[in-house]
């Protein structure tokens, strides 16, 4: 058992999660290689959801799933830390232990053994600095984010019951890539949901949400069709949107913009650019991208170390050299996962390393609870519920992914029943 092949995955996100548990339904199953998983938190949860989190209109425990329970159905094993840096001499990586009952504790410093390491650490919001963002601004990279979102509006509308007269609330969402987009679609679902269940001093009429984006149209890295109709829709919805608007400065209650105007918000969320995680920007001895993002070849190993692979969002790869760089977009982690299980299969066997090609399958952006819009393969322009039904259908891909189709079609049915007989929006 321990001359196997380690081969260990730091990040348990949505591509890291994909690839654990195909590795160790195959590999980990018949002993032809030990499959470790590491990530700091304890559960994980589709980061493509974390907007409804955040707007109140999806219980997160509901679609959480523990990695130590999901690890010993897979055949793999989970170490709860965080990745800290890499000993490529010694093939170590380097882990703070999590100190969850005492956080005031030092932290203790673990190393764990590889012979291959594969990175899928994500990416996280990138403020480019500009002045105010990272003290008045909500992100919504995290769990932890989205649910400190969700309590801050919720208070909100709680405090707003103790006053007698009415009032406003202005809502700014810098940024109009799909997060932005598919937040402030959320939020006006939610303002109509609040306002039905008795918290009524802040009328749906008085929620004023602003969608804010240097570019000049809405949904930049998408084409100009799905804009849009993405246009259109929040028109419908009253949303207001600025394009061609630079922020410039944001303090407690106001966003300032490089041409001298100014809005004012008492909720903001930044939502505009990211980079890879502060602990990439710490490595030395890779080669990255302005973002930080590691460097790889179309193996997906990176350009410094043939042991070491990254894909997703912390990944700068460009298959060949007359494509784009890949974006940050859930279907290229998806199939950067499925790609690196016969990868590593044929790592493990000494054979050559194959080369991952992308196959654009289109997009699609999520507009309230049965609205959507998107664009497959290219050309073929979809709509309202079908485009809702085909958006939903990706979550119930993920989670057939991670957890089989029997148990993905258990979870289905689950949810069915709890979201016609729960509350629309979570008031706790």
């Amino acid at each position: 058992m321990s001359n196997l092949h380690k081969i260990v995955i730091v990040g348990g996100g949505a591509g890291g999660l994909e690839l654990a548990t195909q590795l160790g339904n195959t590999l980990g199953k018949s002993n032809k290689a030990k499959i470790t998983l590491v990530d700091q938190k304890l559960t994980h949860i589709w980061k493509p959801l974390l907007h409804e989190i955040a707007a109140g209109t999806l219980n997160p425990h509901a679609e959480e799933t523990n990695y130590f329970a999901h690890a010993s159905k897979h055949h793999y094993e989970f170490v709860l830390g965080s990745f800290t840096g890499i000993d490529q001499t010694a093939k170590q990586i380097t882990l703070e232990a999590a100190q969850l009952s005492r956080p005031d504790q030092i932290q203790k410093s673990l190393r764990l053994d590889y012979d291959t390491l594969i990175i899928a650490v994500g990416s996280t919001s990138n403020d480019f600095n500009t002045e105010g963002v990272k003290q008045h601004c909500h992100f919504l990279d995290s769990r932890k984010q989205a649910d400190v979102f969700q309590q801050d509006l919720l208070h909100l509308y709680l405090e707003a019951q103790n006053h007698e007269t009415t009032r406003a609330l202005n809502i700014a969402i810098i940024g109009a890539g799909a997060t932005g987009i598919e937040l402030a679609a959320e939020l006006y679902q939610a303002k109509q949901t609040f306002f039905k269940y008795g918290l009524n001093k802040i009328d749906p009429k008085n929620v004023n949400i602003t969608v804010i984006e240097a570019a000049d149209r809405v949904l930049p890295a998408l084409s100009d069709t799905i804009a849009k109709h993405t246009s259109h829709q929040l028109e419908q919805f009253g949303i207001k949107v600025l394009t061609k608007h630079r922020v410039a400065k944001v303090d407690e209650d106001t966003v300032y913009f490089a041409d001298g105007t100014s809005i004012e918000a008492e909720l903001k969320v930044w939502a505009a650019g990211i980079k890879a995680p502060a602990v990439l920007e710490q490595l030395s001895g890779f080669e990255k991208d302005n973002i930080q993002r590691l460097k790889v070849y179309a193996t997906l190993q990176t350009l410094s170390d043939p042991n070491v692979f990254a894909f997703g969002d912390c990944a700068h790869c460009q298959p060949t050299a007359d494509e784009p760089v890949l974006g940050p977009r859930a279907q290229v982690a998806s199939q950067q996962a499925s790609f690196l299980v016969d990868a590593m299969k044929a790592r493990v066997q000494g054979k050559p390393q194959p080369m991952f090609k992308f196959s654009d399958k289109g997009s699609l952006v999520s507009l309230s609870h049965n609205k959507a819009v998107g664009e497959l393969l290219g050309q073929v322009n979809v709509q309202g519920f079908i485009a809702k039904s085909m958006y939903i259908s990706l979550y119930r891909l993920h989670q057939a992914a991670i957890h089989g189709y029997t148990h993905a079609g258990l979870l289905t049915a689950k949810d069915f029943v709890t979201r016609k007989t729960g509350p629309k929006i979570k008031l706790h």
